[in-house]
């Protein structure tokens, strides 16, 4: 089974307040983005189907994300996002939870100012309990917060963790060394997966190139292994600096190398193996 393991949906004509992160630069993706204008190109690319990630931080997101995977099978699993340092915490779980697509809960930490966030008694105690409900958590964080990730990941070791977008390093043809060291750290962690996803948008002015992307493919694929290492394409979200078969062809060019069965772990079998995605 084929699956984007990182794609986003939202109804901006009624929620724009919601998306204020989508700033003027990102103006191409300030429209709604739904299941119709996604599956035909998941299909043109041959895959079975996706992972529907969080966007704006509210349960509500979380059931309307249910709602349309209710209505849309290609949508296989959903991430969401739960008050994970509430009182509310254990309710809110407990009625996401009743769907089996609900597979996980992402918070963006890379917006928050406190450098400390990860450290947090109440935030920490929040992953406690998806761990176990048996529950995904998607580490979402810039490159200057791994230091922190990775005591967070270590308070965890029971807890499957997911990092996001290789965590959103500056690319160029030149790797951060800062980065890279830290990320190889947190890649001999072995209950963290990795997205490789969201690259495209951090190359500055958006103007990448095929050897940008190889040179961080084969960063993470060193780093995590192929059995550890999912294709993400971050849809919408990757518009603003290409589309969605583009990136498509761009990590397919970098995992020709790969013998069939790594190809099968990078574009689907991880993700439904971490996701608990049946067939």
């Amino acid at each position: 089974m084929r699956i984007d393991s990182h794609q986003h949906f939202w109804d901006y004509t009624h929620n724009a307040a919601h998306y204020d992160w989508i700033d003027d630069s990102m103006r191409r993706i300030r429209a709604d983005f739904l299941p119709a204008d996604l599956a035909p190109l998941l299909a043109s690319s041959g895959f079975d189907g996706s992972v529907a990630v969080e966007a704006r931080q509210s349960v509500d997101e979380s059931r309307w994300l249910l709602s349309l995977a209710a209505n849309h099978p290609a949508i296989k699993a959903v991430v969401g996002w739960a008050p994970l340092a509430s009182p509310s915490l254990a309710a809110s779980l407990e009625e996401l939870c009743a769907n089996p697509r609900f597979r996980g809960v992402r918070h963006v930490v890379q917006a928050e100012p406190d450098p400390a966030f990860l450290d947090g008694a109440a935030f920490n105690a929040g992953i406690h309990q998806l761990t176990a409900r048996g529950l995904v958590y998607d580490l979402l964080v810039k490159a200057h917060q791994l230091p922190a990730a990775l005591r967070f990941v270590d308070r965890h070791p029971n807890q499957s963790f997911v990092l996001d977008h290789i965590a959103k390093p500056i690319v160029t043809q030149a790797v951060d060394p800062e980065w890279l060291r830290h990320f190889r750290e947190l890649g001999r962690r072995p209950n963290v997966a990795c997205k490789f996803s969201g690259v495209v948008t951090e190359v500055p002015d958006w103007r990448w190139s095929q050897e940008m992307i190889r040179v961080h493919f084969d960063c993470t694929l060193e780093s995590f292994g192929a059995d550890r290492v999912m294709f993400g394409s971050d849809w919408p979200v990757c518009l603003v600096a290409t589309d969605h078969r583009a990136w498509v062809s761009a990590v397919e060019s970098c995992a020709a190398r790969l013998s069939k069965s790594e190809q099968a772990s990078l574009f689907g079998d991880t993700a439904a193996r971490i996701y608990g995605i049946q067939s």
